[in-house]
């Protein structure tokens, strides 16, 4: 009788993104600065997640997406809401996982070795304040165990913010209405 290694890995990864829970919640602590939590944020998920080549987190700013806090590469600065994996994901307001960003129609190519990607959009009271994308230079990294983890980190950074603390959202409210 053959055992599956499957279960195995999901329970690793599942006690991977507990720890970095746990992680996140010591680091974050009471600190309610959006900027140095998102910065801290993707500095724990960059060194702790194995095989990705890009963190980090895209503000919402007068419509669009903006650069923030982020560990690998450059990257672009300014993506249209709508546009590529993280634009999809702000337009929708849903977490997007790809398995092959060259099969991802208007794909957004900051690394050229990226070749999978999940982008977790960040709400606050139901509205998009921020994503946090996820890059890996291996196909088909991210899946649904990674949607659970990732989802419950962003949960967890944005109820770490002071309300006054966070962006200020009534241009993109306004917009949106």
């Amino acid at each position: 009788m053959s055992v599956s290694s499957q279960p195995q890995t999901i329970k690793a990864k599942q006690a991977l993104y507990q720890e970095l829970l746990e992680k996140l919640q010591q680091l974050i602590g009471n600190e309610t600065d959006f900027v140095a939590n998102a910065a801290n944020t993707a500095a724990l998920l960059f060194h702790s997640l194995p095989d990705v080549n890009w963190v980090g987190f895209y503000f919402l700013r007068g419509g669009e997406l903006v650069l923030g806090p982020f560990q690998g590469k450059p990257a672009c600065v300014r993506i249209a809401v709508g546009r590529g994996v993280c634009g999809k994901a702000a337009a929708s307001m849903e977490t997007v996982i790809v398995p092959d960003v060259c099969q991802f129609p208007g794909h957004i190519a900051c690394d050229p070795e990226s070749k999978s990607e999940i982008a977790v959009p960040l709400l606050n009271w139901g509205h998009l304040i921020a994503i946090l994308d996820v890059d890996s230079a291996k196909l088909n990294r991210f899946d649904e165990d990674d949607q659970e983890g990732l989802e419950t980190l962003a949960s967890v950074f944005v109820g770490s913010q002071v309300t006054e603390d966070l962006p200020d959202l009534s241009e993109e409210l306004a917009q949106s209405s």
